[in-house]
């Protein structure tokens, strides 16, 4: 990048228990942090030091995902550049209403078009599903075409697929960002 540095602003939602703030932490830190619900939001700087995204600092909020949190997720989502959208692989239960918060977090958004990088998380779960079933699950092949998303299987706890996932989350938000270029 020849010494320039850019920022990038990110959001990080999904439901309780999803695996957000490990997730963020792993990234900040590159160790596993013992965490407790989010009662609000946390935020972190994390700087990408390999791969496309290399001297890049991502501000990453990630946000709680209780119900009562939920609406704020839009608030933060306004001046965000791109969502990091976090799935329990191994909650089966809950998918279809994390389907249903993608969803309407899609249609209701006053930044359309946002990028969304989903990470199905606890991949190392026995009985976890695994991307192509988290995708289909989502319906994320249901999106318009003009909805950049990405969806990558991960590991919080191990840090196992997030410089992948950051890379990615990395090349939608630059292709977004050359998209508004053009019009």
């Amino acid at each position: 990048m020849g010494g320039s540095s850019s920022a990038v602003q990110l959001t990080m939602i999904g439901l309780d228990q999803s695996g957000k703030t490990t997730l963020l932490y792993r990234l900040k830190y590159d160790q596993y942090t013992n965490t407790t619900p989010t009662i609000g939001f946390n935020c972190e700087k994390v700087k990408c030091e390999t791969g496309t995204a290399k001297g890049t600092t991502f501000t990453i909020w990630d946000i709680g995902g209780a119900d009562k949190t939920r609406p704020l997720w839009r608030a933060y989502i306004r001046s965000s550049e791109g969502i990091i959208f976090v799935v329990d692989s191994v909650d089966k239960e809950r998918i279809e209403e994390a389907k249903l918060e993608l969803t309407k977090l899609i249609r209701c958004s006053d930044n359309p078009g946002l990028p969304i990088l989903v990470i199905a998380n606890k991949q190392d779960m026995p009985g976890s599903l695994d991307p192509v079933n988290v995708e289909k699950q989502l319906g994320l092949h249901e999106l318009p075409p003009s909805q950049l998303w990405s969806l990558l299987g991960a590991c919080a706890i191990t840090g196992e697929g997030l410089s992948d996932a950051i890379e990615a989350m990395y090349e939608l938000v630059l292709k977004r960002r050359r998209m508004k270029k053009k019009r």
